[in-house]
């Protein structure tokens, strides 16, 4: 067996996402705002005899990036993937495409020929859509299927608080868009991306991102209670139910968690990473 190979795995929250209609693809058409967390899983992979991943019972994605980087290299190399999980599941951060990034350019590293970042970037989008922001550093627009990423300069110098109503379980992206489509929710779309466009045109302090249009996807009764206890901007990521607030040092952020704590399934701080 080879030596391990380790990467941290960044969360991504998103800032803003505007959802429009279903494209061609079956697709929605997107405009978000996608920023990473220090909040991190570990990923390590090696070269193996098989490919195989450990640590994480419910992964899919690694699995999937280490079979198609075998078949790029032609089956002539295989992979083992540890996944050291820390980021929550299914809570609209993105761990699982996350890890996969991760795997993705760890597992690029130990080709003979590695890939150039546009094929990698390729592999990426074909296993979901937030994979590719996961290889860009910074944050990113994301516009298409979410999988068009333009740099963004925005300020980082604010703190988050990450929090999981009581009780709260997160319905399948699929069933989330289904609900959506059913609310008619695209209608409006291109008035929402354009206001979008013009508040990132806009934005030059942390309390600026306040300005973002909320979350087309999913809400929570916890974003506002998180406006409550000072955030400048409170949200939902993805399609929930974790949700957010930004505030402007840690100890506001700590303040807000101290008086949610015992109300809520749990809690996070965390800062752009």
């Amino acid at each position: 067996m080879s030596d391990w190979h380790t990467a941290t795995a960044p969360a991504k929250l998103n800032l803003a996402l505007v959802v429009g209609p279903m494209r061609a693809d079956g697709k929605h058409e997107v405009a978000t705002v996608l920023e990473r967390l220090t909040l991190t899983d570990g990923v390590s992979v090696r070269l193996s005899e098989e490919t195989r991943v450990t640590g994480f019972a419910d992964d899919t994605l690694v699995q999937a990036a280490l079979e198609q980087m075998t078949a790029r290299a032609d089956g002539s190399i295989r992979f083992e993937a540890r996944i050291d999980k820390r980021i929550p599941i299914a809570a609209g951060l993105g761990g699982g495409s996350s890890d996969a990034a991760a795997a993705l350019r760890l597992s690029n590293n130990l080709l003979d020929e590695p890939l150039a970042q546009d094929d990698l970037e390729a592999i990426a989008a074909s296993l979901g859509a937030d994979v590719p922001f996961f290889l860009r550093t910074g944050p990113q627009l994301g516009t298409g299927d979410g999988t068009t990423l333009a740099d963004l300069e925005l300020p980082r110098d604010y703190m988050l608080l990450l929090a999981v109503p009581n009780g709260a379980s997160k319905s399948s992206t699929a069933d989330v868009y289904a609900a959506f489509d059913a609310r008619r929710g695209e209608t409006g779309f291109a008035e929402r991306r354009a206001h979008l466009f013009e508040t990132l045109d806009g934005v030059r302090a942390s309390k600026d991102l306040a300005d973002l249009p909320p979350n087309d996807l999913a809400s929570s009764p916890l974003a506002r209670e998180l406006l409550g206890l000072g955030a400048f901007r409170a949200d939902v990521t993805g399609a929930g139910p974790v949700a957010y607030g930004l505030f402007v040092d840690r100890d506001s952020a700590e303040r807000a968690r101290a008086s949610l704590e015992r109300r809520v399934a749990r809690t996070w701080i965390a800062e752009p990473g």
